[in-house]
């Protein structure tokens, strides 16, 4: 019985890695971007080099890009002072104080920057929101999902691609 718990627990794994590595190769590379935060400072992707980046494209009038807040938050609460991070990146054109509003009443503490709706797509398409990018330590997009995400698929990602040789966060 252990033995088809474990077999399960692989393929949902495998299930998730495929799901989320649909990263063309041409993105595979080192990317950076630069963005104000809602208090006007600016966030360089690279700053973040040595940890995991999860880029997650989202606006406030998105039903999915609301439901995984709660999920993201969570994930970035519990790895912000270790290995990994999220950094919202907000595509709508809207007035600072009415985001700065809208983050303080869904409680997000992670960095939400301000990219406009048309923003450079540095780390890949963006076809729909939410989409999120999982950037690795070494400044490398090695995934994408489009649609909602939740932080045990992130953490899942991250320990399977360290498993198979990927880099060390």
């Amino acid at each position: 019985m252990l033995k088809n718990m474990m077999w399960g627990y692989r393929n949902i794994a495998i299930g998730i890695l495929c799901l989320l590595v649909s990263v063309p190769a041409a993105i595979a590379s080192d990317v950076d971007f630069s963005y104000p935060d809602l208090d006007g400072k600016i966030h360089k992707l690279s700053d973040y080099r040595g940890k995991w980046v999860v880029v997650n494209y989202w606006a406030t009038w998105c039903p999915p890009c609301l439901e995984e807040l709660p999920e993201l938050e969570a994930f970035h609460d519990s790895h912000k002072d270790r290995d990994a991070l999220v950094l919202g990146l907000n595509m709508e054109d809207i007035g600072l104080d009415r985001l700065r509003a809208f983050v303080q009443e869904h409680l997000v503490s992670y960095p939400v920057l301000q990219v406009g709706s048309h923003p450079q797509e540095v780390l890949g398409e963006v076809p729909g929101l939410p989409t999120t990018f999982l950037v690795s330590p070494g400044g490398k997009v090695v995934a994408r999902q489009i649609g909602f995400i939740d932080g045990k698929s992130i953490q899942s990602f991250i320990l399977n691609y360290n498993k198979e040789g990927g880099e060390n966060p």
